[in-house]
């Protein structure tokens, strides 16, 4: 055995151990790391070199800017305000309710921008909610957790921020606008799926629908979607930067949350501001030490060998696609979403371009798969969340989501297969 494939048995061995003890994700990361570059003999200050250049990216300011903006927003008063709006686009379908958690996600993912912020605040509103009215509480929670993934692709995502810079320096921009029809076609098939179960189990109908109620509940909601049009429209037309539009928009929300809808004092914008700093400091965390791993994976050249095994094992294009879904997707089983995209992306991205995948379409794909994992055992952190405020065994929620999974995956076949539904919009704006 040379020295370069033991470092990499060394690497990705104890990662997986690691991985498998259920060691906090950034300590599996950093660890392997330190053992890999120590078994090459390396100076051990390429580690603190590596974590510096690793968060040392303009593009990368964005991240702490959106994840305080979803804070913001999400324990401003908004929740309540969206699902208002949603109840009087979708609320008088059969199943009405779960429309209504379906589309309030689409509202509010392009707010938080987070899946879990979206199954936490609006979860613990619209499952005591659905449930009161008649849904079974698994069904209910199967579609909160579900939909929630919606906002990982609607605009502002911080997750396209990171693999737009993992992915070396794709439009920010270009990725927010290929998010909107795939979140929107998410959207419909679990809208397609909860109808069909709706139907089935004879869930109620709610009020009818009124053309002056809708305009109502939109006037009331205007400012908080307005805080997206903010950072899309200023990043697409070219008026500021991902980062720049950023922290405009969490001025932005902070004047709306304080003084238009009221939802927090002064004392309580310094609470969440306590709470964005956690989020950020395990977000920050793992991409320091991610940076490490990727510099041991590029030194040891993984991610050519890997590129080499996969393409080895088929040339068929449409194979190869599918293998590239099912990677992530056992990765997402066993990761949280912004390891994967800064250990996966370098790997991945190479094989995806060299079958015809656009870059930007492959980061539609690898968000809605990390996605999927988030509802995934053993590390689904959204599925822990939606079990614990509905108060239900993870079994009876995971068993209630299965045909969620299949319009999820349906979803993602799609995207993978007809470009279109990524890159037209982009193509037209950008």
């Amino acid at each position: 055995m040379d020295a370069n494939t033991f470092a990499i048995l060394v690497l990705l061995g104890s990662f997986f151990l690691m991985i498998f003890l259920r060691f906090p994700i950034a300590y599996a990361v950093a660890l392997s790391s330190v053992f890999c570059l120590v078994a090459q003999g390396h100076n051990l200050t390429t580690i603190c070199q590596q974590m510096v250049k690793g968060i040392s990216s303009f593009s990368l300011m964005a991240v702490p800017f959106f994840i305080t903006m979803g804070c913001l927003m999400g324990s401003g008063g908004i929740s309540e305000k969206l699902i208002a709006l949603a109840n009087a686009c979708v609320g008088w379908m059969r199943g009405g309710m779960a429309m209504v958690n379906i589309v309030a996600s689409y509202f509010f993912g392009g707010i938080s921008g987070s899946a879990s912020a979206d199954t936490a605040s609006l979860g613990s509103i619209l499952i005591p909610m659905m449930v009161d009215q008649g849904y079974d509480g698994d069904f209910s929670t199967a579609v909160t957790i579900t939909s929630s993934c919606e906002g990982l692709l609607v605009p502002p995502s911080h997750n396209m921020v990171i693999y737009a810079t993992t992915a070396g320096g794709i439009s920010v921009g270009s990725l927010f606008l290929a998010g909107y029809i795939p979140g929107a076609l998410l959207a419909a098939s679990l809208m397609i799926g909860s109808y069909i179960i709706s139907v089935k189990r004879n869930y109620p109908k709610g009020d009818k629908f009124s053309m002056k109620v809708l305009l109502k509940q939109f006037s009331v909601s205007f400012w908080a979607l307005a805080a997206v049009l903010i950072v899309v429209v200023g990043v697409v037309g070219g008026v500021f930067t991902a980062t720049e539009s950023a922290a405009i928009a969490v001025i932005y929300s902070l004047l709306v949350s304080v003084f238009i809808y009221k939802g927090l004092d002064w004392k309580g914008v310094w609470r969440v501001l306590g709470d964005c700093i956690d989020t950020l400091s395990i977000v920050l965390i793992l991409i320091a030490t991610s940076s490490i791993f990727g510099y041991c994976l590029t030194q040891l050249h993984v991610p050519d060998l890997a590129a080499t095994a996969i393409t080895n094992f088929t040339n068929n294009p449409i194979v190869l696609a599918l293998l590239l879904n099912l990677i992530l997707l056992v990765l997402g089983c066993i990761m949280d979403m912004a390891p994967i995209i800064l250990i996966a992306t370098p790997i991945l991205l190479p094989i995806a371009t060299s079958i015809g995948i656009d870059p930007i379409q492959f980061g539609i794909m690898v968000v809605l798969n990390c996605g999927i994992g988030l509802l995934t055992p053993p590390v689904g952190s959204v599925l822990f969340i939606g079990s614990a405020i509905a108060k239900l065994p993870m079994e009876k929620v995971v068993k209630a989501t299965l045909p969620f999974y299949l319009c999820m995956i349906i979803t993602l076949l799609l995207i993978t297969f007809v470009p279109a539904i990524s890159l037209w919009l982009p193509q037209v704006l950008a």
